[in-house]
């Protein structure tokens, strides 16, 4: 019977080899029919090419999550009560100071946000605070001017003149300000107005220490309100402006940002007013202004409470499409004339 003969490996070791688990053909069908070299390269270049849109998306988060977030509205009508005024202090003084401490350092200033902060593509919130600013610089002018010094003085309080000179600052202005200096940073807006608020409330230590004055004339009450009523018809020729030019567009983008600084204006106007009627209880009182003063503050918080979903300037004529500035408008002049009612009274 002949052998059968093994067959050898080359090396002459007489091994037999060892045997795959899988034939070359069934790892390529295993791996898809691709080459695992080519496939980590496939892998590679998918990675590269959805990395931009990934990026993209994230920013786009970044935008839109922070705009939710810093998007605030506050028109609390209540906001104040109780007053925060030490006792012999003024109340509108004290109210003045905490509504900046509540727009400029317990929430965000967003007016001055820079291109790389979700606050920059913000347009309702920003022109609501600056509304505010607005109305408080008018009435810290009126109290360095006129209230916080004794009749046929020529000296200023300083608290006050230091107040109103923060509280014109420019609500833009970043940490960097190349009209100041190109190389330096320098006091952001809010940092500003916080300085002004410290004054006001030093101020109103002062007072209530018997250190300053708060002249609660009839005099000095009516030239603040002509001063408001002035403000508040600037503000009813822009309404009237704006409508006339840009009602007939279709969509007009510019009549939100009006409206919410007009809101702002007025909202803090409204606050005010509501305080003043504690300071000036006495003068109120002798000329008989509770009633006026009652409707004109209904006025006010009716023009300053208004929040449509989405601004519109229709046509006043329009039947489907509302016209928000002409309702704010409207509350904006019954307020308007009943300040030019209080104003005369005052005079007699």
């Amino acid at each position: 019977m002949a052998e059968s003969t093994l067959p050898s490996d080359s090396s002459g070791s007489g091994k037999a080899p060892t045997p795959q688990s899988e034939s070359p053909l069934e790892a390529n069908e295993a791996t898809g029919g691709v080459r695992p070299t080519a496939q980590r390269s496939w892998l590679t270049l998918r990675t590269v090419a959805l990395a931009p849109l990934a990026l993209i998306l994230l920013v786009l988060a970044y935008y839109v999550l922070g705009m939710i977030w810093l998007h605030r509205i506050d028109d609390d009508i209540e906001f104040g009560q109780p007053s925060s005024a030490p006792e012999g202090a003024s109340v509108t003084v004290a109210l003045a100071a905490d509504l900046i401490e509540r727009e400029a350092v317990s929430n965000r200033w967003l007016s001055n946000d820079p291109v790389f902060m979700p606050g920059y593509l913000l347009d309702n919130a920003p022109n609501f605070q600056q509304g505010m600013l607005t109305a408080l610089f008018r009435f810290t002018s009126e109290l360095r001017d006129e209230i916080a010094r004794t009749r046929g003085s020529s000296s200023e309080d300083p608290d006050a003149k230091e107040a109103a000179g923060f509280l014109s600052y420019s609500p833009f202005v970043w940490i960097y300000n190349p009209d100041v200096s190109w190389w330096t940073p320098t006091a952001p807006s809010e940092k500003q107005y916080e300085q002004g608020m410290i004054a006001l409330r030093r101020y109103n230590d002062r007072l209530a220490d018997g250190e300053a004055r708060f002249e609660a004339r009839a005099d000095n009450l009516q030239t603040l309100i002509d001063r408001v009523t002035s403000d508040i018809g600037g503000v009813s020729a822009s309404i009237s402006r704006h409508i006339e030019e840009h009602s007939t567009n279709l969509l007009d983008f510019q009549a939100d940002n009006l409206f919410y600084a007009n809101k702002g204006r007025l909202y803090a106007y409204y606050l005010l007013m509501r305080a003043m009627r504690e300071d000036f209880a006495d003068v109120i009182a002798e000329r008989s202004l509770g009633n006026a003063w009652r409707l004109t503050l209904k006025s006010l918080e009716q023009a300053a409470t208004l929040q449509p979903w989405v601004v519109t300037n229709g046509s006043p004529e329009a039947q489907f499409r509302p016209s928000h500035l002409s309702a704010q408008g409207f509350y904006l002049l019954r307020a308007r004339t009943q300040l030019k009612e209080i104003s005369n009274i005052l005079l007699k």
